[in-house]
């Protein structure tokens, strides 16, 4: 992996996922114009959601079987494929069609880590995998900035188009450009989705670090959910686009992400995990008791998500170190238990918000990062064996 093709993997998944964000902050323009009720309209990101989340599981364990240099831009192909249909939907129904089908197939992005692990030599393995995580962190965070200032200026529609355009620009690189690997197994489809949860139930470190990931995973989306109802309210009273701004302190995560690779590379993962825990803690308490000064909230952005981005790039490591030969499968089992964990953080947050306001969130918070740590000091052991194979 050459730093040049760690960069295009990086922007190429922070292209693959940052597609799943582009119609949220522009639910209400997309009611508006298509005749929906705005709350209506956020089905749109539930379909995505369950789009993914299917794909995640029945796709990205092909990874393991198949040619990955062709099934990630035939992927990636036909996700731009899915995006131009709901740039030209002719109504809500199709739209949300398309959208279903953009989540299914945005999943070609996700065989890019177990792809570049694989590539990767040992003693750069944390570091281009904490690169290639940046990327899509990335992705994230800028996609749902982006997509309010280009619909601004030029529609809803042509937010997707151009996200078309990107994507297949990108699969039409990764075709030309990734080396061929040889699959390293070859079982039926049916024994290759067994043994996703085979692996589960086989291997202590795997359940362990899928718990602490669904935790650290649940906080974030906890923690942006709330985020999103705080500003909205007093004394803020902020607008989606200003919302989306504070929302850029966020790419100190994505830093963070590459810089947690390295760690891993020094042999330095299990502590930095537990520190990491810690520095959450103490910015969910700073959160809580400082909610209404801006300059805090920023901050608290930063250092909160530099933290957990930090977490879960180092569980991915360590899940995708595991078994060689099962790199495809054990990231599918990763990003699912992440996706779990992230639906019960916002469903906290709607639930906890209407009853306890921003220091139930924290308080909630708090306890998923407690029962995150507990899993981390029980598992130590076994971490650190692992990381020293």
């Amino acid at each position: 992996m050459s730093p040049a093709m760690t960069l295009l993997f990086a922007v190429a998944g922070g292209i693959a996922v940052g597609n799943l964000y582009w119609a949220q902050p522009l639910l209400a323009d997309i009611a508006e114009k298509t005749g929906v009720a705005t709350g209506t309209a956020s089905l749109l990101v539930t379909v995505t959601q369950i789009g993914y989340a299917l794909g995640i599981l029945l796709f990205v364990p092909l990874g393991d079987v198949l040619n990955r240099r062709r099934v990630i831009p035939v992927a990636m192909a036909l996700s731009a494929i899915a995006l131009a249909a709901a740039a030209f939907a002719p109504g809500f129904a199709p739209l949300a069609v398309a959208l279903a089908a953009v989540g299914l197939l945005t999943t070609g992005g996700q065989m890019l880590p177990p792809l570049a692990g694989a590539l990767a030599t040992p003693d750069q393995r944390g570091r281009v995998l904490g690169t290639v995580a940046s990327g899509m962190l990335t992705g994230i965070l800028v996609s749902r900035t982006v997509a309010g200032f280009l619909a601004e200026a030029f529609g809803w529609r042509a937010v997707f188009a151009i996200a078309a355009f990107a994507t297949l620009l990108m699969a039409a690189l990764l075709a030309r450009l990734v080396p061929h690997l040889e699959s390293q197994t070859q079982i039926s489809y049916p024994k290759l989705l067994a043994s996703v949860f085979t692996a589960i139930r086989d291997y202590a470190v795997v359940r362990t670090t899928l718990v602490m990931g669904a935790c650290t995973f649940g906080v974030f989306s906890l923690f942006w959910t709330g985020l999103t109802f705080l500003l909205t309210d007093e004394p803020y009273n902020y607008s989606l686009s200003q919302i989306g701004l504070v929302g850029l302190a966020g790419l100190a995560g994505a830093l963070a992400a590459k810089n947690a690779g390295r760690l891993h590379d020094k042999g330095l993962a299990v502590g930095a995990q537990g520190i990491a825990f810690l520095v959450t803690l103490a910015c969910l308490l700073v959160a809580a008791l400082w909610s209404t000064s801006i300059l805090v909230i920023i901050a608290i952005v930063i250092v909160l998500d530099a933290a957990i981005q930090s977490v879960n790039v180092l569980n991915q490591i360590r899940l995708i170190s595991v078994g060689p030969e099962a790199r495809s499968r054990m990231n599918s089992a990763f990003v699912t238990s992440n996706f779990i964990g992230g639906a019960i953080g916002s469903a906290l947050a709607g639930a906890v918000w209407p009853a306890a306001g921003w220091t139930g969130l924290m308080i909630a918070a708090g306890v998923l990062i407690l029962i995150a740590s507990f899993f981390w000091l029980t598992g130590r052991p076994a971490f650190s064996k692992l990381a020293a194979a």
